[in-house]
């Protein structure tokens, strides 16, 4: 009897690591604690003029995606197109946080391949991301016309997660 006990234990943590992997949710979801909440409040420069300031106040009551990106992300190149492609659509404002990234490389970043933000802050040092949980670039806030956060999306946004993760919340009154 004392030599089943370990076998159906390991049997047991077996189907429970199966159940655990084979789950319908995302596995790569990193849940913002700010969905349905008050986005963080921010203030930054402008990357491209210095001299203008981003705050949420730039975007009050319209519903927005706030992109998270950086020159060296990987990601975030790997995205670009497509955020350039919905911004000609014009059928969502996009704002940028460009993140612990410099500030020349950016803008560089941004002639050289284009502009798919309204405004896109800079966040030299990184503490704005902090403040909204950022844990790598790209991410992507839907932000509703209240002010508060629909959705936070982690990794490169494509047609397809933008059709299955934005479009319903923005159908819903984002």
């Amino acid at each position: 009897m004392r030599y089943w006990l370990p076998v159906v234990a390991f049997f047991v943590l077996l189907l429970l690591l199966m159940f655990g992997l084979n789950s319908d949710r995302d596995k790569n979801a990193l849940p913002s604690p700010f969905i349905g909440k008050q986005a963080p409040d921010f203030e930054l420069p402008y990357v491209l003029d210095p001299q203008q300031v981003l705050t949420p106040a730039s975007y009050a009551g319209k519903a927005v995606l706030i992109n998270v990106w950086a020159t060296w992300c990987v990601g975030c190149r790997q995205e670009h197109d497509f955020l350039l492609a919905l911004a000609e659509s014009n059928t969502i404002p996009i704002y940028g946080i460009n993140w612990r990234d410099n500030r020349e490389e950016a803008v560089r970043w941004l002639e050289r391949l284009g502009n798919p933000y309204i405004a896109s802050g800079f966040d030299g040092s990184g503490r704005v991301g902090i403040n909204w949980g950022v844990y790598g670039a790209p991410e992507t806030f839907l932000i509703g016309r209240d002010g508060t956060v629909l959705h936070k999306h982690l990794g490169p946004l494509s047609p397809a997660t933008w059709e299955r993760d934005f479009v319903p919340l923005l159908r819903g009154g984002g």
